[in-house]
Order: C-alpha cells, then sequence, then structure tokens
C-alpha cells in the first residue's frame, strides 16, 4: 500500500487506460484520485456516503438479486455477479448458473458484469441473460494467446 501511495505511477504511469479503478483499498483510491472504486459488498456498506460519492465508478461483487439492489441503493454504477460458471479461482464450488445471472440482471436497474468461467464459448449466453460484459482472470491468466482470447471474446459478442 505504502510503494502505491508513494508511486502512484506504478499504477497509472505507462496504462493505456482511460480510467483507474481500484480492488479493495478505499483509502488508497480516494488518496490516489482514482476514478473509481470496487468493493466485496459487505466492505462497501462500511463506506461512508461521503467516501461512496468520491467516485466516478463504485462497483461491488454479488451473489444474489437482493444484493443487486443493496449496491445499486448504496450509489453503486455497475456490479459483478458471479460466480456464474465453475472456475478453478473457486474450486469445489459449483457455479450459480445462467438462471442466477438472469435473475440478477433483472433485479438490477445498473450495468452487471458476469464473473466466473467466463470464456468465448459461454460469452454468447452470458450476454442473453441481460449482462453487460464478463470478467475474465483465469483464462487470460493461463492461455497461450491473450490478444487472441480477446479476439474470440469480441467476435463472438459483437
Amino acid at each position: 500500500q505504502k510503494e502505491m501511495i508513494e508511486n502512484p505511477s506504478l499504477l497509472r504511469g505507462n496504462a493505456k487506460w482511460s480510467a483507474l479503478l481500484l480492488h479493495a483499498f478505499p483509502d488508497i483510491a480516494e488518496e490516489l484520485g482514482a476514478d473509481g472504486l470496487h468493493l466485496p459488498l459487505p466492505a462497501l456498506r462500511l463506506l461512508s456516503p461521503e467516501s461512496r460519492k468520491r467516485f466516478r465508478r463504485l462497483g461491488a461483487s454479488c451473489h444474489s438479486a437482493a444484493d443487486a439492489r443493496e449496491a445499486a441503493a448504496l450509489g453503486c454504477t455497475y456490479i459483478t455477479a458471479g460466480h456464474v460458471f465453475d472456475t478453478a479461482c473457486k474450486a469445489g464450488t459449483p457455479g450459480r448458473g445462467l438462471a442466477f445471472l438472469r435473475e440478477v440482471c433483472r433485479a438490477a436497474d445498473i450495468p452487471v458484469w458476469a464473473i466466473g468461467g467466463i470464456a468465448p464459448g459461454n460469452f454468447p449466453a452470458v450476454l442473453a441473460a441481460g449482462a453487460r460484459g464478463g470478467c475474465v482472470m483465469s483464462g487470460l491468466m493461463t492461455c497461450g494467446d491473450p490478444a487472441a482470447l480477446l479476439a474470440d471474446f469480441s467476435r463472438r459478442g459483437a
């Protein structure tokens, strides 16, 4: 944490992105003037309304339709919903499935991003369930050609 605060260029310096969103470090995000913050819903509940309003983009990890409604009421501009499919990141815990994702998308009046086991082959179904898009972690970290994987997502999401 100290290193990020003392040298924010580690986060922004060479980035090609237009926004900086931090996960799980609200104090650092505020100090750096980050554009956004993503938190687990229990951590978001502890953040003051004033702190939540400081971020142009505010997101929370949600695991039910009730979570989605609460996150929106707390000022979130988007949520992640998961985990949708089985994933190595949650080994031994079955994915909640597309019916879960549809329910969360119907309950939310803000964009929903699906997370957990998202792959090019299931991406069209994720979009059909109402998600704005999908979040990918393991797939990108373990594939041999990230650019080809992202191109496959683009083809299937068009």
